[in-house]
């Protein structure tokens, strides 16, 4: 029975139309795209960045390293060596460049996604700070400091030129920094105009003047953003991974993003502390950093991949 099914399976594909039996050969050989896959063991990841292809590159809380792997099979390597300090928070432009968050080095490095060799680096605090995410937007790159209530510009140029040095913007308004991480996950308002910035320690969510660093709570009712983290914009929705619940909590806002809605979380039994989020085609993408597991060298770490 089961040679004959073959057979006529065989059949239908020999006399099939060119172009039909071009696209039921394809099916059989597409990628799987597993919905969960390892990164080396002891790595500690945080952040992640996806694109362009099937790559998604995550760093090293640990060593600051750059992971690079294959989303069609889940393998990868280091494709950078980390200068000892975190990598955190990571952003991929339309030149193949990773703008990568620097924790506790209290910098911010530029690193080309083709070679791993590092294109810029800038030290954005003399004092102690946690350098934790990044946002890129058409001309600028931001980035926020958990510790010190700033935010860190990198003015790009004509044709994407990295600056010399970075600005420092004083947050003032209706943001108060308190004991614990602040500012944590930074992404646009959906009309391009600010910046959104989650407060991890308070659950709330900020609308920021990117010229003046004047930062009005958006209002959200009697929603609150516990332990919120790595946040992902697309249209309207805003993603917020809440690392310690853990969740993403998904919200619908206005344009300007001075107002949202609650809509709904996503929840899976795989997340064990993810922090950070990225999308690849129908599936959001999220690196496990397992906080609450002490790190040796042997620690397993994972990504998963839920449907939005």
């Amino acid at each position: 029975m089961k040679k004959a099914v073959f057979l006529a399976g065989l059949v239908a594909l020999l006399v099939a139309p060119p172009a039909v039996a071009e696209a039921r050969a394809q099916a059989h050989t597409a990628p799987v795209y597993p919905t969960q896959f390892s990164l080396p063991d002891g790595f500690q990841p945080e952040g992640i960045a996806i694109g362009p292809g099937h790559a998604a590159y995550f760093g090293s809380r640990a060593t600051g390293d750059i992971y690079r792997a294959d989303l069609r099979t889940g393998t990868g390597k280091v494709i950078s060596k980390g200068p000892g300090t975190p990598s955190l928070g990571l952003k991929i432009d339309g030149r193949g460049r990773l703008f990568v968050s620097g924790g506790s080095g209290g910098d911010a490095r530029v690193v080309s996604a083709r070679s791993g060799k590092v294109l810029a680096s800038y030290k954005l605090s003399t004092v102690p700070a946690f350098i934790n995410d990044v946002v890129l937007t058409h001309s600028a790159a931001y980035f926020t400091d958990s510790t010190n209530p700033v935010i860190y510009k990198l003015q790009l140029g004509r044709f994407g030129r990295l600056p010399k040095e970075a600005v420092k913007i004083p947050l003032s308004g209706d943001i108060a920094y308190t004991t614990g991480v602040n500012a944590n996950g930074i992404s646009r308002t959906p009309d391009g105009r600010a910046l959104l910035i989650i407060q991890s320690n308070t659950g709330k969510l900020f609308r920021v003047n990117p010229r003046t660093g004047v930062a009005k709570l958006v209002d959200l009712g009697s929603t609150t953003l516990s332990t919120g983290d790595g946040l992902l914009l697309e249209g309207r929705t805003l993603y917020v991974v809440q690392n310690g619940v853990p969740q993403i909590a998904v919200l619908r806002l206005d344009r300007n993003g001075t107002s949202g809605r609650f809509l709904r979380t996503i929840k899976d039994g795989r997340f064990d502390v993810p922090t950070t989020v990225a999308r690849f085609r129908d599936r959001l993408y999220l690196p496990n950093a397992r906080f609450s597991t002490p790190p040796t060298p042997t620690t397993e770490y994972t990504v998963v991949a839920v449907r939005p």
